[in-house]
């Protein structure tokens, strides 16, 4: 896709966000999470500060979002997880697709193995074709795991695909990130910071 920019998510992107992941969320279709919660518990999520958050931008405007971070803590934290949403008016323009080789490689360079969608909703097949063709496999089916507001009770699926990872680069360099205060609208800043490789 031309002219798409990704970077590091800014204090001053938070609305942008919000206008990006809110539909999403409210529509209660592809993602486990509360359609009811509100903009600052979606932004505390979204910017959470166990993550590192990217926009992915067009002429100026934030056509999608994603997140990457440890997949778990401690013995796991080798393997990384991601989250991604696109606007509604870019959907099937590759923006997704953009922010998933994006995201595959920074995650190679912060040194995770390997990447795991612990619960992708079965019936969002356009998800499940595109992280297919970036070489993620299905590795567990979880029967009826997700509720669809419309179609009921479906699987989840967890996939998984291993990184070429650099062994000098740290698990999880965080710089421009954002997180929200839980009840407040106002984006906070982090300090920059940075998680090191266990000797």
């Amino acid at each position: 896709m031309t002219g798409l920019h990704i970077r590091p998510a800014e204090t001053k992107d938070a609305p942008s966000i919000w206008r990006v992941i809110g539909p999403t969320i409210r529509a209660g279709e592809t993602y486990a999470l509360d359609a009811d919660m509100s903009e600052a518990a979606a932004l505390a999520y979204w910017l959470g500060d166990d993550r590192e958050t990217f926009v992915a931008e067009e002429d100026g405007a934030i056509v999608g979002t994603y997140y990457l971070r440890a997949n778990q803590a401690g013995g796991g934290r080798h393997i990384c997880n991601c989250g991604y949403m696109t606007s509604a008016a870019a959907t099937g323009r590759g923006v997704a697709r953009a922010m998933c080789a994006h995201s595959l490689e920074q995650a190679a360079r912060r040194g995770f193995l390997a990447m795991q969608f612990n619960f992708v909703v079965g019936s969002n097949t356009r998800a499940v074709a595109l992280w297919k063709s970036f070489g993620f496999q299905i590795v567990g089916t979880l029967p009826q795991a997700f509720h669809h507001p419309t179609l009921g009770f479906v699987d989840a699926l967890v996939m998984f695909r291993t990184l070429e990872a650099s062994k000098a680069a740290p698990r999880i360099e965080r710089s421009n990130v954002v997180s929200m205060a839980v009840g407040s609208s106002r984006p906070l800043p982090i300090a920059g910071r940075r998680l090191i490789e266990p000797n």
